[in-house]
């Protein structure tokens, strides 16, 4: 019932004396309705959680116990703690589907392809079963041949040598698709110690742990217009394309290359082109505006090395490299309105913006939105933000507005962003979409690209906001100055060194990509990738900035540089808060609030030391000054957690500062909830890695060894 409803229940009488003494009744009325909403919610949530489906993420444990699911002892003791439910442990670590399919899976128990189901529902992680006994060379006697003559050539194939004319099957070699035969390996699938797959009872799953990030219609980028060759990233930076996974046709179906992420080879395109290329495919080329009639028709492309731009082409074929990301039409026939491509890259989370789902913040108030892109009502963000500060002089109630950019174009206008007092300004991408800010200008040390973002100062106190939330800013910096209260940076890549050369080595290592002066008076980094920070001091004597990134990295592109210091390299003057964040460099900063679940490939200095503390972070020790430190690696295990090694460090690889598989276990479980410090700590993969390990001892067939190969 609403308070008015509630209210009128009385006499009226009493509403009458109410209303002669101002009302106190009604306002009492007012907050027990709320409280009576809250109940109502609460006991219509207590329904919901009898079900699997609609129950609260930490319920499935318990209606799990129900069922016997049987949970690992230290998720169970993370569990346990109030804190785990706010990080996403309970919804990672015990799965809503795993839970409810536990009673269907007991009845399936002993088959193959129930492995492959449960790694997805466990981990999450797509997965190819492979049964190591049926690939051992074994020569049958020629008295057990049968008249079925796949069988009879399935058996000759067990017993014969290798057929290197076959390059088909040279290219799977070691992999999961790997079909050639090999003599038995005595070491168990499921040894802790050396590793083997080939035995009579090895079963193997193969796991892929990075995910597929689809780029839909994005302008590809023209190296040279005259030999007409183009990269599919717009970075310009060679990328490998991998498979966009199509769902298998049924439960019993075993993975092949298309079920998977798999990275794209030439043969594998050659060979099966109809399966990888086309519109909703893997990949797809248009070689104009229009969608539907300047798409490449199938027959027109030609699979490539283009490792040197030298293969030669037919008027209208379209050469394409998926190792390397890189396609070529003939010379000359570059078209005006350039080309465009879909494709797949991988990656390992949700990090830096992309055509994932973004959750939008909760609005503070009314907003006016103006939609950028084409068949909108402006075509670059300049001519939005134009018209917003044209309108907003009209009428002062404009102050807040939302800039949305709706397409995956790349906008090279965006120069300068002046904000007012009282200013609310949200410049950001629609959901499905990865617009690309491309800084344009000279580039030296004078006159550096940039893209900046003044505040005008006001003494009334109302200072500007400003959200940058899924972009990419490639080509130079972003310079804050003046009169900016707070600046709000989500899921946005501000892309490390300005550019990436074609192996992705950056062209300004170690240059800063955000440049702060004189405000803003708090700063929020969350889910992006940023390059270095520098922040120069205020000097009127006030309370430093604060400076909070989450879930982010900040990538100097060199250890020995820094990521975050005042403009010429000493300490910055903030408050600096990290909480799971990845950082290629050294950090120096005046204090800090908390340093938590970071990883910190770099010195640490922080001058003043009597304030805020670390925890659950790895840096080097020897080189490091900070506040007082708890359970941080190397200082808790010593020798064991020294090497911090990562499986790529370079922007744009798809294993991008993931930590490598044989870094040491505490490290890879140093976190708080015994998930891995940094940027990727939300993933819990040692936690999916550990269910997934005592799910497949429940249901592995009798008799089999089963071993775990992680493929990405």
């Amino acid at each position: 019932m609403t308070p008015d409803e509630l209210y009128a229940l009385l006499p009226a009488v009493h509403r009458r004396r109410d209303a002669e003494q101002g009302g106190p009744l009604r306002a009492l009325l007012t907050v027990v309705a709320e409280q009576a909403a809250v109940v109502r919610e609460d006991i219509e949530q207590l329904y919901d959680n009898w079900f699997i489906e609609t129950c609260d993420d930490w319920v499935v444990p318990y209606l799990g116990d129900l069922v016997g699911y049987e949970l690992l002892p230290r998720i169970a003791a993370a569990l346990s703690d109030d804190t785990a439910r706010s990080s996403g442990l309970p919804a990672a670590a015990v799965p809503r589907r795993d839970v409810a399919d536990t009673v269907v899976n007991r009845r399936r128990k002993g088959t193959l392809a129930l492995l492959e189901d449960l790694a997805s529902a466990v981990a999450g992680w797509p997965a190819r079963v492979v049964e190591y006994r049926r690939l051992l060379s074994v020569t049958q006697p020629v008295r057990r041949y049968t008249s079925d003559g796949a069988d009879t050539r399935r058996r000759l194939t067990r017993g014969a040598l290798v057929d290197v004319r076959d390059a088909g099957a040279l290219d799977q070699l070691g992999g999961p698709f790997d079909t050639l035969a090999r003599t038995v390996e005595v070491p168990r699938a499921g040894s802790a110690r050396r590793v083997g797959r080939y035995g009579i009872q090895s079963v193997g799953l193969h796991l892929w742990r990075l995910r597929t990030y689809p780029v839909t219609r994005a302008p590809a980028y023209c190296l040279d217009r005259d030999r007409a060759c183009y990269t599919f990233n717009v970075l310009a930076v060679d990328t490998p394309l991998f498979t966009a996974p199509v769902p298998e046709p049924s439960s019993f179906h075993i993975a092949d290359e298309t079920n998977v992420p798999e990275p794209i080879g030439r043969r594998a395109l050659k060979d099966r082109l109809y399966d990888y290329y086309g519109p909703g495919k893997s990949l797809c080329v248009w070689t104009g505006p229009d969608k539907e009639h300047d798409v490449v028709l199938l027959d027109r492309i030609v699979v490539a090395d283009l490792s040197d731009w030298r293969f030669r082409l037919a008027a209208g074929e379209v050469a394409v490299d998926p190792v390397l990301g890189r396609l070529m039409l003939a010379p000359g026939t570059a078209p005006a309105h350039g080309v465009r491509v879909t494709y797949h890259h991988a990656f390992s989370g949700d990090l830096g913006g992309g055509e994932y789902p973004r959750p939008e913040p909760a609005a503070t108030g009314p907003t006016d939105r103006y939609r950028v892109g084409p068949g909108e009502n402006h075509h670059t963000i300049a001519d939005a933000v134009g018209r917003w500060r044209a309108e907003k002089r009209a009428h002062e109630h404009k102050a807040a507005a939302i800039v949305e950019i709706t397409a995956n174009e790349v906008y090279e206008d965006l120069t300068e962003l002046r904000l007012d007092p009282g200013d609310r300004l949200t410049v950001r991408a629609a959901d499905g979409v990865r617009p690309v800010v491309r800084l344009t200008g000279r580039r030296d040390d004078d006159r550096p690209r940039t893209l900046t973002i003044t505040g005008r100062e006001s003494g009334a106190g109302a200072t500007a906001v400003l959200v940058l939330d899924g972009l990419l800013v490639t080509g130079g910096m972003v310079r804050v100055r003046g009169g900016v209260g707070r600046l709000v940076v989500r899921h946005c890549t501000f892309v490390p060194g300005w550019e990436l050369e074609s192996r992705g080595t950056p062209l300004a290592p170690g240059a800063p990509s955000l440049e702060i002066s004189g405000g803003p008076v708090r700063t929020e980094i969350r889910h992006s990738v940023l390059g270095p920070v520098a922040i120069a001091a205020r000097g009127d004597g006030r309370e430093p900035p604060r400076l909070e990134v989450y879930d982010s990295v900040l990538d100097a592109t060199l250890s020995e540089a820094t990521a975050l210091s005042d403009p010429d390299g000493g300490p910055a003057d903030v408050l600096l808060t990290a909480r799971r964040c990845t950082v290629i460099g050294a950090v120096r900063a005046h204090a800090v609030e908390l340093l938590e679940n970071c990883l910190l490939a770099g010195e640490v200095r922080i001058e003043r030391r009597d304030q805020g503390s670390v925890r659950f972070c790895w840096l080097p020790s020897a080189k490091s000054a900070t506040p007082a430190r708890f359970h941080c690696e190397p200082d808790h295990s010593g020798a064991r957690a020294r090497a911090l090694r990562f499986a790529g460090t370079r922007y744009g690889s798809p294993d991008y500062v993931r930590l490598a598989d044989h870094c040491a276990e505490v490290i890879r479980r140093g976190g708080d909830n015994g998930s891995e410090p940094g940027a990727l700590h939300h993933l819990f993969q040692p936690q999916r890695e550990d269910n997934l390990r005592t799910r497949l001892a429940e249901y592995t067939p009798a008799g089999c060894d089963p071993g775990l190969f992680f493929v990405t």
